[in-house]
């Protein structure tokens, strides 16, 4: 067999930022998982609705599928704000906003509070709904966070009976050219993310974390 020469463009790197890069993979993802999600909905109901199957949608395993898909969809809405492709005339309503957040709080131990008026960029939301995720791996044993806009942007201030806290992974968040980190978990990918973003926008991240709360800020 003949040797093959793989060619890769020079500029090939460049042409796509990384953060970008993987916003336009996020967005992929959730879109082409959304529509069989909605299809199983779609036919949950119908079953639910139909006579052949007196009693069906009160049994337990109905409930259990119904509620597994809602929370699957409901995930999806929200990995699309945060891990997807945001442009920049691109807007969020305060209304939108509280559906994301209160999504989160069906399936986890955090309660989440927002004081905010006025659509917002949704390259700002992007920003809160990584922020959250953070705030989240630091309250295992749950808590709450209060997401507010003021004159000089936005504050998520959290609260909790005690955190975990892990310096290491919170250093992803400080703007300190250079500085050698370990790559973090896939579960962890929203601190980096949160940092490139910030970056990429134009935002100033800053952060503290304490025994019993903390707060981000861009």
């Amino acid at each position: 067999m003949d040797d093959l020469t793989i060619h890769c463009p020079a500029d090939t790197a460049a042409a796509i930022a990384a953060e970008r890069l993987a916003a336009l993979v996020g967005s992929r993802l959730c879109h082409d998982i959304v529509s069989p999600l909605g299809a199983i909905g779609n036919g949950i109901e119908l079953l639910q609705l139909a006579g052949e199957f007196p009693g069906i949608g009160n049994s337990v395993e109905m409930q259990l599928i119904t509620e597994s898909v809602e929370a699957a969809r409901a995930r999806i809405r929200w990995f699309r704000v945060a891990f997807g492709h945001a442009a920049a005339d691109q807007r969020l309503s305060p209304a939108e906003l509280a559906a994301l957040l209160a999504d989160v709080e069906k399936g986890g131990r955090i309660r989440l509070r927002l004081e905010a008026e006025g659509d917002l960029p949704r390259i700002e939301a992007r920003l809160i709904l990584l922020a959250v995720m953070c705030l989240e791996t630091a309250m295992p044993w749950g808590g709450s966070v209060l997401v507010c806009r003021g004159a000089s942007g936005w504050r998520l201030v959290a609260e909790c009976s005690r955190t975990k806290p892990d310096p290491a992974l919170w250093s992803w968040l400080d703007a300190v050219p250079g500085r050698e980190r370990s790559e973090p978990a896939s579960s962890e990918v929203h601190f980096p993310l949160l940092a490139r973003f910030a970056c990429a926008a134009g935002r100033a991240l800053a952060w503290e974390l304490d025994d019993t709360g903390g707060e981000i800020a861009f």
